[in-house]
């Protein structure tokens, strides 16, 4: 809220939380109601509740479009990132949309002829577009100069001013008081149309349409009009703004105070000298190249809206299942088909972490597909290409997450450098820190733990770091310690045991763990994942570490989402892995049985400002 929040500053459903929306349920049945059982003919309040959920869609896509674009970096305005305190900050961006409804169907039962309108009326429309340029601008304008008085701004606008770089939906960020003064202006046109006889259906949705457009370019950190817009008719820059011209305000706060039509700050002399500067200096930024790339892919086929381009508030938090995803099934199965057919390579996000520039790069490919060994060929095509448009853009580091680094599927990688020998960008597959992650999460004191997974290459990683520290491994399968027995060497080896002893409380386990094993566990055993996924099933009177991973340092720049199930700012140790490479500038390759010196890459990741992620209930 403000600094000094003032009077109605909260919403009045607040105290709903999440279920918030059965505001307008009232509404909806009682429209069900009337026309199921009174026979009542369809008029225009019917559109209401479609119009909402239209005016979300629009929002979202708004969202999407603008992370994408700033994550690449092309028109990018302000060179800055957002964090997770703008994220939960502007999470209720629905509230005006939901305080726009009950209004709606309110002002229907108040004003009747409000639901008789026509589909089309030109003088409608023409009185909404003349009263938008006059009454609204103007009144907005010196409104909006008003909430910059310190009384006010501290009360109220200075919410909105939190944000400094914007995102399409910082456009709707306002105390209650606020978006009710908002209300009462943009209902100027509409209100004097339907007194006058003159209101239509294209009339109202197409005005608020017009608002929501131009809330959100303007909001949106990325320069949206080309120049041949105000070529064709200079005078347009009067009458129509630009993001850059409003980002301005958020970052100088005391000039562009106008809506939509800059006029207001030409003519009472408030605009900003640098506004077309800005402008032209933003259209005219490139594409960003990264240092290090880190290249992931999709899980679940629900996992497309816990990403940053889908919905801000999942990609926020840890991905878990959410029952309500179930209900946009339609879409899901339509972006799988899209992926699967159509599906390229995209850019996920960015971060600064000093004079490093970092990139997530996103594979369009699920979980279940890297089960199929008949798709192993389109994968590695796809992780190939973008191996060498990183080594096109400049890349130095380029890093394998997930399951992109299987042994099956390309020999974490070896395949690429093979077919590749003289590529200049780095491939990492991270294994030597997820190695020194588990490594170190070992409880003091241990002397025996159980190995129970894959004998992945950090499996023998950790074998081979835990029995020269002197801790014993056990494993219960005869073919498994013949293999880590080879690994090791003869040097270490009196430290690998083949035991059925199942009752030992330290186990090294995969995403592969089965419930059967997990149930020869005796209870407090600690369960240590060695893989990038974690087990499927958790008991409830056992403890489980997370994944490897590490806590991001605080100077890591533009964290506003979280990586698949881990918590926030906290990354992957294959991810970190990566970064670290870059950091250091090692000249060599992490892939194939090739393994970095766990214990340099350790103590470089703590002298970077990373920190180990540990805790007992995951």
């Amino acid at each position: 809220m403000a600094s000094m929040p003032g009077v109605l500053s909260q919403w009045p459903w607040k105290p709903l939380g999440s279920f918030k929306h059965v505001i307008l349920a009232p509404w909806v049945i009682r429209h069900m109601y009337l026309f199921a059982v009174k026979g009542e003919k369809m008029n225009a309040s019917y559109l209401i509740l479609p119009f909402l959920l239209m005016r979300m869609v629009h929002n979202q896509l708004w969202v999407s479009l603008s992370r994408h674009r700033t994550a690449k970096g092309n028109n990018r305005i302000v060179d800055k990132g957002i964090e997770f305190d703008q994220i939960d900050r502007e999470i209720n961006w629905d509230d005006q949309i939901l305080l726009n409804g009950v209004i709606f169907y309110v002002g229907g039962m108040v004003i009747p002829q409000a639901n008789q309108m026509p589909f089309w009326r030109t003088d409608g429309v023409i009185i909404t577009i003349l009263l938008h340029m006059g009454p609204v601008e103007f009144i907005y304008y010196w409104l909006h100069r008003l909430l910059h008085h310190h009384y006010l701004y501290s009360r109220y606008h200075s919410h909105h001013h939190s944000s400094i770089v914007t995102e399409p939906i910082t456009s709707v960020i306002h105390p209650f008081a606020e978006h009710v003064a908002y209300l009462i202006l943009f209902a100027i046109p509409m209100l004097t149309t339907v007194f006058t006889g003159t209101a239509s259906v294209v009339a109202y949705l197409g005005y608020i349409t017009f608002i929501d457009f131009m809330n959100n370019m303007g909001h949106c950190n990325f320069e949206f009009i080309p120049k041949f817009f105000f070529s064709i008719f200079p005078p347009l820059k009067y009458l129509f703004y630009t993001a850059s011209f409003h980002s301005l305000h958020h970052t100088q706060f005391r000039t562009n105070y106008s809506l939509f039509m800059p006029m207001y700050d030409y003519i009472y002399g408030t605009v900003d000298k640098s506004s077309d500067s800005l402008y032209h200096k933003s259209l005219a930024r490139q594409e960003e190249v990264a240092h290090v790339v880190h290249l992931t892919h999709l899980t679940t086929p629900h996992s497309i809206y816990h990403l940053r381009l889908g919905f801000a508030r999942l990609a926020s938090i840890p991905e878990s299942s959410t029952w309500y995803l179930w209900l946009l099934w339609p879409l899901t199965l339509s972006t799988v088909i899209f992926n699967w057919i159509y599906g390229r390579t995209f850019v996920l996000q960015r971060n600064r972490f000093d004079k490093l520039r970092l990139q997530t790069w996103v594979i369009p490919k699920y979980n279940l597909q890297y089960s199929m060994k008949w798709q192993n060929e389109a994968i590695n095509k796809m992780i190939e290409e973008s191996l060498l448009e990183a080594e096109e853009k400049g890349v130095q580091v380029l890093s394998l997450g997930l399951l992109n680094q299987g042994k099956e599927l390309n020999r974490y990688g070896e395949i690429y450098i093979e077919k590749h020998p003289r590529l200049k960008v780095k491939l990492v597959d991270g294994s030597s820190l997820a190695a020194a992650v588990v490594v170190d999460c070992i409880p003091k004191g241990t002397t025996q733990l159980l190995f129970r997974g894959s004998l992945s290459k950090v499996a023998f990683a950790v074998a081979f770091a835990l029995c020269k520290k002197g801790i014993q491994v056990v494993t219960t399968l005869e073919e498994d310690y013949e293999e880590l027995k080879a690994s090791i060497g003869t040097r270490h080896s009196n430290n690998l045991l083949l035991s059925k002893n199942y009752h030992l409380k330290t186990w090294l386990v995969d995403d592969k763990l089965s419930e059967e094993d997990q149930n020869k566990a005796g209870k407090g055993t600690l369960f240590i994942p060695l893989s990038q996924f974690p087990p499927k099933k958790l008991r409830n009177t056992c403890f489980y570490y997370p994944t490897p991973a590490m806590i991001a340092p605080s100077s890591i720049e533009n964290v506003d989402s979280c990586e698949n199930w881990l918590p926030r700012r906290v990354m992957s140790a294959w991810r970190a892995g990566g970064i670290v490479h870059g950091l250091e500038g090692w000249n060599v390759n992490e892939c194939g049985n090739t393994i970095f010196d766990v214990d340099k890459i350790w103590q470089a990741s703590l002298r970077h400002g990373f920190k180990p992620l540990y805790y007992n209930n995951y």
